[in-house]
């Protein structure tokens, strides 16, 4: 193991560490039981314990699906308590990013808690994708394709198999799943709005 990958792995693990601990302190600022986030997640307890404890990296759909639950945007759970103002430019070394257990690299490009926005960048690798079942949570999404190909399952339709330059836009109510069933890397665009 290079120093390099050996530090990926700290910041990766310091990463997992405080969603963890910031699902924990909102949890416990709106009075809810893991049982109570467990009913309006879907996900079980013993798995969101070990979320907030740091034992485990959940996936984009139950970040999603807790960020919902507890009434914030996803990338809360990635800031700090102190926001900064919103700069003009968001430049790439301060965008926050991380990967999934199931592979998906997601960089947050912009917060705007005012206008009820998140931007991001989504890598898929091979075989990866966001949920290994269906998920839903509130809000708006909209999908465009860079490059590669990537197939929307949506609850009730056929998969739409989406090529560089495609765009998918969904009430996120609809239970979905994106997933890259090719065998090369992936990149979207994603906006999700509240």
């Amino acid at each position: 193991m290079t120093a390099e990958t050996e530090q990926r792995d700290i910041e990766a693990s310091d990463t997992v560490a405080a969603i963890g601990n910031r699902i924990r302190s909102l949890r416990s600022q709106q009075r809810r039981t893991l049982k109570a986030l467990a009913e309006r997640t879907g996900v079980s307890p013993s798995m969101l314990s070990l979320v907030e404890r740091g034992k485990t990296s959940p996936s984009i759909g139950t970040l999603v699906a807790i960020a919902s639950a507890l009434g914030v945007h996803m990338s809360d759970l990635l800031a700090d308590d102190a926001e900064p103002p919103q700069e003009l430019i968001s430049r790439r070394k301060d965008q926050h990013s991380f990967t999934t257990p199931l592979g998906v690299e997601r960089r947050i490009l912009r917060v705007d808690r005012v206008r009820g926005l998140e931007i991001a960048i989504n890598e898929y690798g091979p075989g990866s994708g966001s949920e290994m079942e269906l998920t839903h949570h509130e809000g708006y999404e909209f999908g465009i394709v860079l490059k590669g190909q990537l197939t929307i399952e949506l609850a009730g339709e056929e998969p739409h198999a989406l090529r560089a330059g495609d765009l998918i836009s969904y009430p996120s109510t609809t239970p979905h799943r994106i997933w890259n069933y090719s065998s090369s890397h992936v990149q979207a665009l994603w906006i999700n709005l509240d």
